[in-house]
């Protein structure tokens, strides 16, 4: 009987070390904000091969302290999970649950809005030597987590679409750039449905505790992106960075006051006052796919500062996880 009380008492210490703690003050009030490109949890490695990683080892290659830490007693639960490249709905709520279990509550604790539902699969062998691990990198959409314990869900956006500039297209400053959506988008049988990849949604939140509201979005653009910046016809998009925020979101963002945007712009050089006209700045300065820094957090908000430049060196991903810990 006493070595089981010993276990009992050994987990629920685990877990509690895991437990988001109540703030005490408004000092303590942390919004917690994560991004990455998840990669349908299939990770891309140099000799052709790929590797399939539990949603569980994700979460904890990328979830850090206040010190910028992973797997520590410090790791706080997350109120925001930016993530591009998941398969749908079924994948970003399994995701969900999993997080949700690594802290001890209970499934549904975390919920997911995604842009599509179930896109349609495409593509080849999505550069993996295992058929079945290409298979489930096919179907790709992009996604919002949020904490119902600490944010309650108001509106969501309609999807706004990415830009691009076709292959074979003259590009001059805009020039020649179209959304990219049926019936601008590849249109080889393979590539049919690629465009619901670069799908962005955005959320309006509120902080339960204080009443403060929280605009978060989530965009993926496509990899045409990273040498002729197009977000849209004839646009260059934001500071010519191929970023815009669609005309729903725009709205819910401009009544927020927290805001964030979790964005894979296939592009470098996008600078951290890009969204300054939105109040936002972008954090975080390494490379964030091997050597290259393709991905960008924006964040209006006060954000606490970070000993790792906001960047989680170990994210079991081809991408490195971004986070913005927000005093509110």
């Amino acid at each position: 009987m006493a070595s089981s009380l010993r276990s009992i008492g050994a987990v629920a210490l685990a877990l509690s070390a895991l437990a988001p703690a109540a703030p005490a003050a408004a000092a303590d009030r942390v919004l917690r904000v994560y991004s990455n490109n998840i990669e349908n949890l299939v990770r891309n490695n140099a000799d052709g091969t790929c590797t399939r990683i539990s949603g569980p080892d994700h979460l904890r290659s990328m979830l850090v302290d206040d010190n910028g830490a992973t797997g520590t007693s410090g790791v706080q639960a997350p109120d925001l999970l930016i993530v591009q490249q998941v398969r749908g709905t079924g994948q970003a709520t399994a995701y969900a649950d999993q997080l949700s279990a690594l802290f001890g509550h209970p499934a549904g604790t975390y919920r997911a809005i995604v842009a599509w539902a179930d896109p349609e699969p495409w593509g080849g062998s999505h550069h993996c030597s295992r058929p079945e691990l290409g298979d489930l990198k096919k179907k790709q959409t992009n996604a919002i987590l949020y904490n119902t314990r600490t944010l309650s869900l108001g509106d969501t956006s309609k999807y706004w679409s990415a830009g691009w500039l076709k292959p074979g297209t003259a590009y001059d400053g805009g020039a020649g750039c179209t959304l990219y959506k049926p019936p601008s988008n590849d249109d080889g049988a393979a590539y049919a449905y690629k465009w619901k990849r670069t799908s962005a949604i955005a959320a309006r939140f509120t902080i339960k505790a204080t009443g403060t509201s929280v605009f978060a979005a989530t965009m993926h653009l496509p990899e045409q992106n990273g040498q002729h910046a197009c977000a849209g016809a004839g646009d260059t998009g934001i500071g010519g960075s191929g970023l815009h925020v669609g005309a729903d979101a725009t709205s819910l963002m401009n009544a927020s006051t927290i805001r964030v945007i979790g964005v894979d712009a296939n592009r470098t050089g996008i600078a951290p006052g890009t969204l300054g006209g939105f109040g936002m700045t972008g954090y975080g300065a390494k490379a964030t796919m091997g050597s290259r820094k393709i991905d960008y957090l924006f964040v209006k908000g006060a954000v606490r500062p970070s000993s790792v430049d906001h960047t989680v060196s170990g994210t079991k991903s081809n991408h490195l996880a971004l986070y913005g810990f927000i005093t509110y």
